[in-house]
Protein backbone atom coordinates (compact mmCIF):
# COMPACT_ATOMS: atom_id res chain seq x y z
CA UNK A 1 0.00 0.00 0.00
CA UNK A 2 2.85 2.35 0.80
CA UNK A 3 4.31 1.93 -2.68
CA UNK A 4 0.96 2.68 -4.24
CA UNK A 5 0.67 5.84 -2.21
CA UNK A 6 4.17 6.94 -3.12
CA UNK A 7 3.48 6.35 -6.79
CA UNK A 8 0.35 8.49 -6.55
CA UNK A 9 2.18 11.29 -4.82
CA UNK A 10 5.24 10.94 -7.01
CA UNK A 11 7.88 11.10 -4.32
CA UNK A 12 8.88 9.07 -1.32
CA UNK A 13 7.47 10.72 1.76
CA UNK A 14 6.32 9.62 5.11
CA UNK A 15 3.06 7.77 5.37
CA UNK A 16 1.30 10.79 6.89
CA UNK A 17 2.52 13.06 4.10
CA UNK A 18 1.27 10.65 1.45
CA UNK A 19 -2.13 10.44 3.09
CA UNK A 20 -2.28 14.22 3.23
CA UNK A 21 -1.68 14.38 -0.53
CA UNK A 22 -4.19 11.62 -1.33
CA UNK A 23 -7.36 13.75 -1.28
CA UNK A 24 -5.82 16.23 -3.69
CA UNK A 25 -4.94 13.42 -6.07
CA UNK A 26 -8.42 11.98 -5.85
CA UNK A 27 -9.92 15.42 -6.42
CA UNK A 28 -7.72 15.91 -9.47
CA UNK A 29 -8.60 12.60 -11.11
CA UNK A 30 -12.06 11.99 -9.73
CA UNK A 31 -13.27 8.64 -8.48
CA UNK A 32 -11.75 6.86 -11.49
CA UNK A 33 -8.17 6.99 -10.19
CA UNK A 34 -5.78 7.68 -13.03
CA UNK A 35 -8.44 8.90 -15.43
CA UNK A 36 -9.25 5.60 -17.12
CA UNK A 37 -12.71 4.39 -16.36
CA UNK A 38 -15.30 2.10 -17.79
CA UNK A 39 -18.76 3.67 -17.92
CA UNK A 40 -20.44 1.49 -15.31
CA UNK A 41 -23.10 4.15 -14.94
CA UNK A 42 -24.51 2.97 -18.27
CA UNK A 43 -25.03 -0.58 -17.01
CA UNK A 44 -27.76 0.24 -14.51
CA UNK A 45 -30.12 2.03 -16.93
CA UNK A 46 -29.34 -0.59 -19.57
CA UNK A 47 -30.24 -3.36 -17.12
CA UNK A 48 -33.60 -1.78 -16.27
CA UNK A 49 -34.35 -1.05 -19.92
CA UNK A 50 -33.72 -4.72 -20.71
CA UNK A 51 -35.91 -5.85 -17.79
CA UNK A 52 -38.77 -3.58 -18.91
CA UNK A 53 -38.37 -4.74 -22.50
CA UNK A 54 -38.45 -8.35 -21.36
CA UNK A 55 -41.67 -7.79 -19.41
CA UNK A 56 -43.29 -6.09 -22.39
CA UNK A 57 -42.13 -8.85 -24.75
CA UNK A 58 -43.37 -11.67 -22.52
CA UNK A 59 -46.65 -9.87 -21.81
CA UNK A 60 -47.40 -9.22 -25.47
CA UNK A 61 -46.48 -12.78 -26.39
CA UNK A 62 -48.76 -14.20 -23.70
CA UNK A 63 -51.60 -11.88 -24.74
CA UNK A 64 -51.24 -12.90 -28.39
CA UNK A 65 -51.18 -16.57 -27.47
CA UNK A 66 -54.32 -16.22 -25.32
CA UNK A 67 -56.02 -14.11 -27.98
CA UNK A 68 -55.18 -16.69 -30.64
CA UNK A 69 -56.38 -19.51 -28.39
CA UNK A 70 -59.68 -17.72 -27.71
CA UNK A 71 -60.18 -17.05 -31.42
CA UNK A 72 -59.64 -20.72 -32.27
CA UNK A 73 -62.15 -21.89 -29.68
CA UNK A 74 -65.05 -20.65 -31.73
CA UNK A 75 -68.68 -21.48 -31.16
CA UNK A 76 -68.13 -25.16 -30.39
CA UNK A 77 -65.66 -24.30 -27.66
CA UNK A 78 -68.08 -21.87 -26.08
CA UNK A 79 -70.83 -24.47 -26.32
CA UNK A 80 -68.58 -27.08 -24.63
CA UNK A 81 -67.75 -24.64 -21.84
CA UNK A 82 -71.42 -23.84 -21.24
CA UNK A 83 -72.23 -27.55 -21.11
CA UNK A 84 -69.34 -28.21 -18.71
CA UNK A 85 -70.51 -25.41 -16.40
CA UNK A 86 -74.02 -26.85 -16.41
CA UNK A 87 -75.67 -23.88 -18.10
CA UNK A 88 -77.24 -26.18 -20.71
CA UNK A 89 -78.24 -29.84 -20.57
CA UNK A 90 -77.09 -32.66 -22.85
CA UNK A 91 -80.04 -32.52 -25.27
CA UNK A 92 -79.64 -28.78 -25.80
CA UNK A 93 -75.88 -29.26 -26.21
CA UNK A 94 -76.34 -31.92 -28.89
CA UNK A 95 -79.00 -29.89 -30.72
CA UNK A 96 -76.88 -26.77 -30.83
CA UNK A 97 -73.80 -28.79 -31.81
CA UNK A 98 -75.69 -30.30 -34.76
CA UNK A 99 -76.81 -26.83 -35.85
CA UNK A 100 -73.26 -25.51 -35.64
CA UNK A 101 -71.80 -28.43 -37.60
CA UNK A 102 -74.49 -28.28 -40.28
CA UNK A 103 -73.72 -24.63 -41.10
CA UNK A 104 -70.86 -24.00 -43.52
CA UNK A 105 -67.92 -22.17 -41.91
CA UNK A 106 -67.71 -18.54 -42.82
Amino acid sequence: MFTALTSIVGETTTRGGALAQLPATVAAHGPWGDGTFWPFFLLFPLFWILVIFLFIFVGRRAWRRNHHWAATQGAEGVLRERYARGEIDETEFRQRLEVLRSQPPS
